[in-house]
């Protein structure tokens, strides 16, 4: 890593930072990513050279810190130890409360990318997220295992969370287990996974964290 890459690092963190603090009161905007830069010592021009999408990298830069979090809470677990639905209740718990950790920005957060022009960016990070976790929990796939175990853990996740924002930590894991009973087998989720379906769910979950 270069000193400038290093710089660049060390001051989205810095900002993002400050946009878990300013976000509940401003949303997750172009104010709030400006105010978030000028906290963090920047000017309007240096925030945008920065963070050109604005609150569309504050965003991804807010998912990866979460799910480098749930890492961090898994650190002391050996996923070999636990069978594999328990592997992924684990991880799923795990990146719940890395969110909840940061509940009243992540709100604004999951509002903003459930915007329909917002929405591709959203799936994407899900995604990243699914990724992730079925790493740790020591998914090998590169088959067409790999595509469809990551778009169910998508689906489980976006769910959990918008019950975890506003149910809490119980309602979200009785939701969890459900789907995770239905879905840990291969053969269920080749039977069951159905895109239109998946996409619904997916859309109903985005839905409630937005209009609530």
């Amino acid at each position: 890593m270069t000193d400038t890459d290093d710089w660049a690092a060390r001051t989205e963190a810095s900002v993002l930072d400050e946009a878990l603090r300013i976000a509940p009161r401003l949303g997750w905007t172009w104010p709030m990513a400006y105010a978030a830069g000028e906290a963090a010592g920047l000017s309007r021009p240096e925030t945008e050279l920065l963070l050109p999408k604005g609150p569309a990298d504050l965003a991804a830069l807010l998912s990866r810190r979460l799910d480098a979090e749930a890492l961090q809470r898994l650190a002391g677990v050996d996923p070999t130890s636990l069978k594999i639905r328990q592997r992924i209740r684990t991880a799923v718990e795990a990146r719940l409360e890395a969110a909840a950790a940061h509940e009243p920005a992540v709100r604004r957060w999951a509002g903003w990318c459930a915007l329909p022009l917002n929405l591709p960016l959203g799936m994407r990070l899900l995604w990243e997220s699914a990724d992730v976790l079925w790493r740790w929990a020591g998914d090998v796939a590169t088959d067409e295992n790999h595509y469809s175990k990551r778009a169910i853990l998508s689906g489980i996740l976006c769910g959990a969370l918008s019950i975890r924002l506003s149910g809490g930590h119980a309602d979200a894991m009785t939701f969890v287990d459900a789907r995770i009973e239905n879905v840990m087998t291969y053969e269920k989720w080749k039977a069951k996974l159905k895109p239109g379906e998946l996409l619904k769910d997916v859309a109903s979950a985005l839905g409630r964290m937005r209009y609530g």
